[in-house]
C-alpha cells in the first residue's frame, strides 16, 4: 500500500469512526466500520489484508477524544455526516432533510437505459420528485447513454423507465438523451483544449497507470493545443481504432489521491451506438465528461449520487474550474439494499434470467422490478412513501417490502372487495393441496357474506349447491365444527358437512374456527402469481365478473389484483399483492 492510499484510508477511516461512535454514544468498532468503509471506496479493496491495520490505530485515537472533541472533529472532516446525526438527534431520521441554497431547485434523475428499473431505481424519482414538490423546482430525465459498447443501451429502455417514472406518479419536466448531444460535448472538449486543459494521449493503459500512481506525468501530456486539437478532431472523424487514443483532462497528477490524476474525457469505441441517430459517432465522451458538462448547461442546482461516486463529483469539479462555473451542491448516499427476492436487484441478472426462461419477463412476481410490482397491484405512491421515509443517509439502508405493503394496504383496503380462494396446489410445494371436497347436508341454498367489511358496502350472493371446496388444513377432525365464513356452522360427521344451525357465539366463545370455502359447482379456476412461485386453485363464482386491475382481497390469504379474465375453459389469473 502506498503512501497515498494510506492517507486515504485513515481520512475516510476516521471519518467513519467518529460518526459510528458519535451515534452510539460509544467506542468505535474496527469491525463495524471496516464494511462501510470497503464498500464506500472501492479502491480500498484491493488492499484488504492491509486495511484492518491501517484503521485500528485510527479508532483508538478516535475512542481517546472526548464527545465533544469527536464533534467538532467529523465537523471539519465531514459536516454533512455531523448533520446527519444532528437530524437524527432531533427525532428527524428518516425525513428529507432541506436542501441547502434551495433558491432555485433543479434536479436529474440520469438512468442508465440498458433495462427497465428495478426496485432500487425507485429511490432517486421518489426523493427527486418530493423535492420538487416541496421547492417547486424542475425535474429532468438525463439518459446517460454515451457507452454503445460495455453498458450497451436497450432501445426498449427509454421508454419503459419513463413508464416506471409515469408509475410512480411523476412527469418530468425536460427529457434529455446524451447520445443526441455529443455535438456539445465536441464543442466543450475543443474549448478546454484551447485552454491547455486536456490533451491526447496514446499510452498503453497499464503504462499510463503506473505512472500515474507514481505521480509521474505522461509523456504526452506538454503537448501543444494545436497538436492536441488536430489529433481530437481526427478521434471526432473516426481515424483512430477502440484504444489507440484517448483526450484527457489535465488535473494534478501528483494529487494524493490516484484516481484524480489526467483522468479520460474521450476514447474510442467501435461499436455503433443501437440509435440510429447516433450510429455514426466512434468517439465518445466519458460519464464524467458528459454528466458534468450536461449538469452545467441544463442547470442543475442539486446532485444526488451514491457515496461511492465521490470521485465524479471531485473528478468533475476539475472541468467547472477551467471553464469558471460553480459546482451544483451534492448529496451523496448510501446504497438501498431489499432483502425479500431470491433475484439479484440487477438489471443485467434480470436480464439474464429471462432470457435464460427462468424469469418470464421483466412483470415476473419474482422479478425485483417496478413493472413486477405494477402488475400485482402495488400503488407508486406506496413505493415513493417508503423510498423517501430512508431518508438522504450516508450508510446503506434497507428498504422493508412490509413498509411498502402498509402503505399500499392503506391505499387499497377501502375500496378492494373481498372474496374467497381455495388454494389447491403449489408449484414445487406439496404443503398446499390439494383442495377437498364435502358435501353438504341441510344447509342453506346460497351464501351471502359482505362484500367489505363495511357493511354499508353490502352483501355477496355465493350460491351453494351439494357440496364445498375447503383446503385441506381446514377440514376439522371426524365429528369436529368449523364455520364457513358467510354460510353457517357445519359439523364434519361422515365425510359430509352437515350443518348445525349454531349461531356465532360458538365462533365467539373459541370453540369454532372460521375458514374461507368455495362451492363446487360453479366456482371459477384460478391461478395466482406470487413471489414464491404459482399457485392453482378455485375462487368463488363472482369472481368471474371483476375486471382486470381490479383490487381485491382474499380472505385469510391477501391482496390481489385481477389480471385476465377466463375464457372457456380458462383459469381466472390474478396477482398476489401483499398479506
Amino acid at each position: 500500500m502506498d503512501e497515498d492510499i494510506r492517507e486515504r484510508v485513515e481520512e475516510a477511516a476516521e471519518v467513519d469512526a467518529l460518526f459510528n461512535a458519535l451515534k452510539h454514544d460509544s467506542d468505535a468498532q474496527v469491525g463495524a466500520i471496516m464494511g462501510p468503509l470497503m464498500g464506500e471506496n472501492p479502491a480500498f479493496r484491493e488492499y484488504g489484508d492491509e486495511i484492518a491495520g491501517v484503521v485500528a490505530p485510527v479508532v483508538q485515537r478516535v475512542n481517546d477524544m472526548d464527545p465533544a472533541q469527536k464533534r467538532e472533529r467529523l465537523g471539519e472532516l465531514a459536516p454533512e455526516r455531523l448533520e446527519e446525526l444532528e437530524r437524527e438527534d432531533e427525532g428527524d431520521e428518516h425525513a428529507l432533510p432541506d436542501l441547502p441554497n434551495a433558491d432555485e431547485v433543479r434536479m436529474r434523475a440520469a438512468p442508465n437505459p440498458n433495462g427497465p428499473w428495478h426496485l432500487g431505481h425507485a429511490r432517486m424519482p421518489a426523493v427527486i420528485g418530493t423535492y420538487k414538490e416541496r421547492y417547486d423546482g424542475s425535474f429532468i430525465v438525463r439518459f446517460d447513454d454515451t457507452d454503445p459498447e460495455t453498458k450497451r443501451p436497450d432501445l426498449d429502455a427509454y421508454d419503459a423507465i419513463l413508464d416506471d417514472i409515469e408509475y410512480l406518479g411523476f412527469e418530468p419536466d425536460e427529457v434529455l438523451r446524451a447520445s443526441d448531444r455529443l455535438e456539445t460535448y465536441y464543442d466543450h472538449a475543443r474549448e478546454l483544449i484551447d485552454q491547455g486543459g486536456a490533451y491526447t494521449c496514446t499510452c498503453p493503459q497499464e503504462e499510463f497507470s503506473e505512472r500515474k500512481n507514481n505521480g509521474k506525468a505522461c509523456p504526452h501530456r506538454e503537448k501543444d493545443p494545436e497538436q492536441t486539437r488536430e489529433e481530437f478532431e481526427a478521434m471526432i472523424d473516426g481515424e483512430y481504432d477502440s484504444g489507440e487514443m484517448v483526450l484527457r483532462v489535465k488535473t494534478d497528477i501528483e494529487h494524493k489521491n490516484p484516481a484524480l490524476r489526467d483522468w479520460v474525457a474521450f476514447r474510442m469505441i467501435d461499436t455503433p451506438h443501437p440509435r440510429e441517430a447516433a450510429s455514426e459517432y466512434r468517439c465518445w465522451p466519458m460519464l464524467d465528461f458528459q454528466s458534468g458538462i450536461d449538469d452545467h448547461l441544463t442547470g442543475v442546482t442539486h446532485i444526488i449520487r451514491g457515496i461511492d461516486l465521490q470521485d465524479s463529483a471531485k473528478r468533475q469539479q476539475f472541468v467547472y474550474e477551467y471553464f469558471g462555473w460553480d459546482y451544483p451542491e451534492v448529496i451523496h448516499w448510501g446504497h438501498v439494499q431489499v432483502e425479500a427476492y431470491d433475484v439479484a436487484m440487477s438489471t443485467s441478472t434480470i436480464k439474464e434470467k429471462i432470457d435464460s426462461g427462468d424469469l418470464d419477463g421483466w412483470d415476473d412476481p419474482r422479478a425485483p422490478t417496478l413493472k413486477s410490482l405494477r402488475r400485482r397491484g402495488i400503488r407508486g405512491e406506496a413505493i415513493v412513501d417508503a423510498m423517501v421515509e430512508l431518508g438522504t443517509s450516508t450508510s446503506n439502508v434497507d428498504l422493508s417490502m412490509s413498509a411498502v405493503y402498509a402503505n399500499n394496504r392503506e391505499l387499497i383496503d377501502d375500496g378492494a372487495d373481498r372474496a374467497f380462494f381455495v388454494r389447491d396446489a403449489h408449484a414445487g410445494d406439496d404443503a398446499v393441496g390439494p383442495a377437498v371436497e364435502k358435501p353438504i347436508v341441510d344447509g342453506p341454498d346460497a351464501a351471502t357474506p359482505p362484500v367489505h367489511p363495511n357493511e354499508e358496502r353490502g352483501r355477496r350472493e355465493i350460491p351453494v349447491e351439494d357440496a364445498v371446496l375447503v383446503e385441506a388444513e381446514d377440514v376439522p377432525a371426524e365429528g369436529d365444527r368449523i364455520w364457513l365464513k358467510g354460510y353457517g356452522c357445519v359439523r364434519h360427521t361422515g365425510g359430509t358437512f352437515e350443518y348445525t344451525d349454531d349461531d356465532i357465539e360458538v365462533v365467539r366463545d373459541g370453540d369454532v374456527e372460521v375458514v374461507h370455502w368455495v362451492p363446487a359447482e360453479g366456482a371459477v379456476p384460478t391461478r395466482m402469481r406470487t413471489m414464491d412461485g404459482d399457485v392453482t386453485g378455485y375462487a368463488e363464482p363472482g369472481l368471474a365478473d371483476y375486471e382486470p386491475d381490479d383490487m381485491l382481497q382474499f380472505v385469510r390469504i391477501g391482496f390481489i389484483r385481477v389480471d385476465t379474465l377466463p375464457a372457456a375453459d380458462d383459469e381466472l389469473v390474478t396477482y398476489f399483492a401483499h398479506p
